[in-house]
């Protein structure tokens, strides 16, 4: 593939700004097709963005002679459909998180591809970004030494109270897999299986506590790492606002080091020496880095940088949240 010609199933708000414009910022890659199943609403993304097709059925924007490579940016509870369908078409995917709604569906996704021998790559675009990569190289070079536990909290406050008509997807667990832990969660798991490999053992609870809607609303997670490396983490999206904290701790013999997960936050390296602060911030184009190491794995000319197998991992422990 000499340059990967991307269509965009699914361009709502996640394209706009974290994904959408990144394809045509990356060398050798360029976005010529959109599809969302209202035709306006896909028509209009396509001229504020430059995208010269958009089509309001996803078989047709596959089979687009033009397009050969999908990135599929739907609710959950289609991406197993519509990876069958591009890979059975002979083109490679790329995968919004949480990549499908349970652990099961992601099995039959990696038995597709390799049924059709095709490429998939999982958006767990964190991995790219300098404030994770450069968490890894610390715990390489063992600055906070022998590693002893992990401690993440995201509380948040209800936005608002939602009835069953008016409830968005990530809401809906038929759609989602779950609530709003289903869709943040998975990027703060997979940087742990990223940085300490697969969990030894976890699992976890949820709960609907405010009865806002029909999905947790509160989940914990207990989970342990090789080296006897333990995690704790905490999800609630119904406190007050003066209770809001987005926070990992990563605490070792030596020190820790703190950090957030979805706000532009800097790194806090705490040893006997002082804490160093380690100025971060996250690219405007946040997949950026991930489309483009995606875009070189699809034309051959590096590795998967995150596999089907490893987002099934993560769809594991959250499997066990709801068990």
């Amino acid at each position: 593939m000499n340059k990967i010609n991307w269509g965009i199933i699914g361009c709502g708000d996640v394209c706009e700004v974290k994904s959408g414009p990144a394809f045509n910022k990356v060398n050798n890659s360029s976005l010529v097709a959109v599809m969302r199943r209202d035709a306006d609403k896909a028509k209009d993304y396509a001229a504020r963005h430059h995208v010269p097709k958009f089509y309001s059925d996803a078989s047709q924007l596959i089979n687009d002679s033009e397009v050969n490579a999908i990135y599929v940016a739907t609710p959950p509870s289609t991406h197993e459909q519509y990876v069958e369908e591009a890979l059975k078409a002979g083109k490679p995917v790329y995968v919004e998180k949480p990549v499908t709604i349970n652990s099961a569906s992601c099995a039959r996704m990696i038995a597709l591809a390799k049924k059709y021998n095709n490429k998939v790559s999982v958006a767990h675009y964190r991995r790219a970004l300098p404030l994770f990569t450069t968490v890894k190289n610390l715990l390489e070079k063992n600055v906070i030494g022998k590693i002893r536990f992990v401690r993440i909290s995201v509380l948040q406050q209800p936005k608002q109270k939602y009835t069953n008509t008016q409830e968005p997807w990530r809401l809906d667990p038929s759609l989602s897999g779950g609530g709003l832990f289903h869709d943040l969660s998975p990027h703060q798991l997979d940087i742990l299986y990223w940085l300490f490999g697969e969990p030894v053992s976890s699992s976890g609870r949820s709960f609907n506590q405010a009865g806002l809607y029909n999905a947790p609303d509160v989940t914990t997670i207990d989970a342990s790492f090789r080296n006897d490396i333990l995690f704790q983490g905490i999800w609630a999206f119904n406190v007050a606002e003066n209770s809001r904290e987005d926070v990992c701790e990563i605490v070792g013999e030596k020190g820790k080091l703190r950090f957030s997960f979805f706000i532009n936050s800097d790194l806090h390296v705490v040893t006997d020496k002082g804490t160093d602060t380690v100025a971060m911030n996250f690219p405007v184009n946040i997949q950026l880095p991930m489309i483009e190491s995606v875009t070189k794995y699809f034309r051959g000319e590096g590795p998967n940088p995150c596999s089907l197998d490893e987002a099934l991992v993560t769809l594991r422990m959250m499997d066990k949240t709801l068990s």
